[in-house]
């Protein structure tokens, strides 16, 4: 497959989906033996096309992404990596040594620093954006960002930092668009958008208003209505992550890289997805209709 990929402000250029590696895959210590049953999903989905593989040190997973890479044969430079230091913020350098021996690798492509609330202070994770900064500038991570940042965090980054954070994972989906004015804003800081939970709509928050629309588009196109949904978040400049062990399953995501959705359907997801707000993702920092 020729990949389309989404151009960051750094020059990078992101394959505009990820094959993830947490939630149901999580292990409590990265360092605890591999697990071949996600050996064999990620060699499987290797094989299917995937190339952007997106793993952490806080899921676990990062030594099963490095056996996959190795018994997959496919050289480095075909793949996309992506990986996230929780943990390690304290010292940036040390964990991403960790993460790259774990993954069997010499670099990443893409690095983002995980969780802001587990950093008890603003100079605190200022600090921990410096130690991004400082792998990006030694070549161990080709572009650095961030991961579920809400505006105050990234704001406190943009106050010190020499390099902007080139993205944002965040959760979005029709249901959580957060576009009144937090991503047309981080765009307009050159800061870009992947997503997890894009899925939500048909999955954890299934019975919404978007039912019925999902299944007359993907009837409409002969695909399955996760195709419609990733189609609508890469149609909308997103970089959606998502995973499966299932072969059929993977086989649906990729499709959803050359559906080619109308106008009028995208409209159409938007503007019922608006009718309805759901959040899956750290629910507790948020007030009840807080869409940001």
């Amino acid at each position: 497959m020729d990949w389309p990929r989404l151009p960051l402000q750094d020059g990078t250029l992101v394959p505009v989906l990820g094959f993830g590696t947490g939630t149901a895959w999580f292990k409590n210590d990265p360092n605890d033996p591999a697990n071949p049953e996600l050996i064999e999903v990620l060699k499987t989905a290797l094989s299917k096309g995937f190339v952007h593989i997106d793993t952490a040190d806080a899921y676990g997973t990062e030594s099963e992404v490095g056996i996959a890479i190795k018994e997959s044969g496919i050289p480095r430079d075909k793949l996309f990596i992506t990986t996230k230091v929780m943990a390690g913020w304290k010292d940036v350098p040390a964990a991403l040594r960790k993460s790259l021996e774990r993954l069997q690798l010499d670099y990443v492509d893409l690095y983002l620093l995980h969780n802001p609330y587990l950093i008890p202070t603003t100079e605190d994770l200022q600090n921990a954006w410096k130690g991004l900064e400082t792998v990006k500038s030694a070549g161990l991570a080709r572009s650095i960002g961030v991961s579920n940042f809400q505006r105050h965090h990234l704001e406190a980054v943009l106050d010190i930092c020499t390099v902007v954070p080139a993205i944002n994972q965040i959760e979005f989906h029709p249901y959580l668009q957060r576009d009144a004015d937090y991503i047309p804003w981080m765009r307009e800081k050159g800061v870009e958008v992947s997503s997890f939970k894009t899925l939500a709509p048909i999955t954890v928050g299934a019975g919404g208003f978007l039912d019925p629309v999902l299944q007359s588009i993907a009837e409409t196109h002969g695909v399955a209505t996760s195709t419609v949904l990733l189609s609508w978040a890469i149609g909308r400049h997103a970089v959606p992550i998502t995973t499966t062990s299932k072969g059929e399953r993977m086989d649906e995501y990729l499709a959803a890289v050359t559906l080619k959705l109308s106008t009028e359907e995208e409209e159409e997801i938007t503007k019922v997805g608006l009718q309805h707000h759901f959040r899956w993702w750290g629910r507790k920092f948020f007030g009840p209709d807080d869409r940001s």
